[in-house]
């Protein structure tokens, strides 16, 4: 995924979600995950797939059971 691509996705992704402190962090290497973040804290993985001359993304966010705010049981 080139900078073009990081810069427009982190744009819509500000848009559609209503926050500007989403930015997606450009990877260290080729080969390395592209990381999005609100603020400081990570919250996602960004894909990007090419099938057929189309391009599609999809953010993958994993939540930790261990980040979630305690319920009791009904």
């Amino acid at each position: 995924m080139n900078l073009s691509e990081i810069g427009r996705i982190q744009s819509y992704l500000r848009k559609v979600f209503s926050n500007n402190l989403i930015q997606i962090v450009p990877p260290t290497r080729p080969t390395a995950p592209v990381e999005v973040q609100i603020g400081n804290e990570f919250v996602g993985v960004l894909h990007r797939d090419e099938d057929e001359g189309e391009v599609s993304y999809s953010l993958m966010i994993s939540i930790l059971e261990e980040d979630l705010p305690f319920t009791e049981s009904a």
